[in-house]
């Protein structure tokens, strides 16, 4: 069975309703592990299926007919669009949100306002979505890669220093699974380097580091609203700032170049700008679950609370390291697996035997620098132009360095946020799973 799905795929494997209010006591684990796995016909732990994602409520529809019988449905017209910035940049201790029309638009625009131009490097975390990659390669700029702390499963700042080059122009940490990466030694680095942060935090609504949100600690963040997301509407992003400069000078590149607040010309062309702009319609969805975001992350955070605590206790169940003083949103919950300590049973026979027992979950993200999309850029005529062949293959070599990352990539099962919605009974099935699956792992593994 192929595990290798992304965040996406794996709402598919999470079904309906969910129960339970009680944490299940020790015997009821040792009888789990006890049990016969699900895979080897046994009795699956977890029979009720899991909150269904996402959610929509009958009493959000009305504002969305009167978008729609307005006619005024583009950015252009109407003020759903600008309600929701306000009310996003509150919600977050931003000083200016900009809403775009997605998150992937929203990393370039952000990159474009920074001046990440042809024949520039940004250092860029290398467990993530493909679209931090991808930002940057539509600039025909090179996303040079950090290694990842298999701790904390994100960026290592020790790793960035010696990635800098005379042609770097930015640095993007990824806040992945909404886990705030360490951004006081990232600043630091970036302030000796002269160089600014943009963050990706399009997993990270809501996640705090040391008391500051992420998306509000470098020169801009960056949000998606993606249909798998917290704070979905289908498609949709937001750029974060507190320079009135930059993020005016996102508005006017995000809308076909036009000025916007302080940045204007002598004529309306003055300046480069595609069409990046959020729809009112998904304003006025998105505006609407604030006080739900909110309302989730609680809950999601409490479950993840209860969850770490069974699952430290299991050998072989490593779940990540947070930085001090730091709160994570869970967009999935990880965990690194030592098969070792399940009597050899492959990670993909453990995720077999876990959605089995009912609980869905899958790899994380791959080494997909070694899928082909960093080869076909560098083999490019464009960047054999901006690059020479020895720094194209002085970078491609580099990938072999990011053993941090492998490990990770080798190791990780996560599972998706809408498990931490359940009840607490439903949560502590996943670690009954585990122990269940551990207990049997010698026969498992030559099943």
């Amino acid at each position: 069975m192929n595990t290798r799905n992304t965040r996406r795929d794996f709402l598919s494997l999470a079904a309906a309703a969910v129960a339970g209010a009680h944490l299940l006591p020790k015997s009821v684990f040792a009888q789990s592990a006890a049990g016969k796995p699900a895979l080897l016909g046994g009795t699956a732990v977890h029979t009720g299926g899991w909150p269904q994602w996402p959610e929509w409520r009958q009493s959000w529809e009305s504002s969305i007919l009167q978008v729609l019988r307005s006619g005024r449905w583009y950015r252009g017209t109407g003020e759903q669009v600008q309600q929701f910035e306000t009310a996003y940049a509150k919600l977050l201790g931003a000083r200016r949100c900009l809403a775009t029309a997605s998150g992937t638009t929203a990393l370039i625009v952000g990159m474009h306002a920074l001046d990440v131009d042809a024949g520039d490097e940004v250092i860029v975390s290398p467990f993530t979505f493909i679209a931090s990659y991808n930002a940057v390669l539509i600039n025909k700029a090179l996303p040079v890669l950090a290694d990842t702390d298999p701790a904390t499963l994100t960026i290592d700042p020790a790793s960035i220093e010696s990635r800098i080059t005379d042609r770097t122009r930015a640095i993007m940490p990824v806040h992945i699974y909404g886990m705030p990466c360490d951004m006081d030694p990232i600043l630091a680095i970036a302030a000796k380097h002269r160089l600014p942060v943009i963050e990706d935090a399009c997993q990270a609504w809501l996640a705090d580091y040391k008391g500051r949100m992420c998306g509000t600690i470098g020169e801009l963040g960056c949000f998606s609203f993606q249909n798998s997301k917290h704070l979905p509407s289908g498609e949709g992003g937001a750029i974060t700032g507190g320079s009135d400069d930059l993020i005016d000078r996102c508005g006017s590149f995000h809308d076909c170049g036009r000025p916007y607040g302080g940045f204007k010309g002598a004529r309306p062309n003055f300046t480069r700008g595609g069409n990046f702009r959020m729809q009112h319609v998904q304003a006025a969805m998105l505006v609407q679950q604030l006080d739900k975001l909110v309302q989730d992350t609680a809950r999601r955070r409490e479950n993840a609370d209860r969850l770490a605590a069974s699952l430290k206790e299991i050998p072989g169940i490593e779940p990540p390291r947070l930085p001090d003083n730091s709160r994570a949103v869970w967009h999935l919950y990880p965990f690194r697996y030592d098969a070792e300590k399940f009597q050899g049973l492959p990670r993909d026979r453990f995720i077999r035997a876990m959605r089995a027992e009912g609980i869905p979950c899958s790899t994380g993200y791959q080494e997909q620098y070694f899928d082909g999309l960093l080869d076909e850029a560098i083999n490019s005529r464009g960047y054999k132009r901006l690059f020479s062949a020895a720094r194209l293959k002085a970078y491609r070599d580099s990938f072999q360095e990011l053993q941090g990352n492998r490990q990770v990539c080798e190791t990780t099962v996560a599972m998706t946020q809408n498990l931490l919605l359940a009840g607490a009974a439903d949560i502590d099935h996943i670690g009954a799973a585990i122990r269940k699956i551990q207990a049997h792992g010698a026969a498992l593994a030559r099943a």
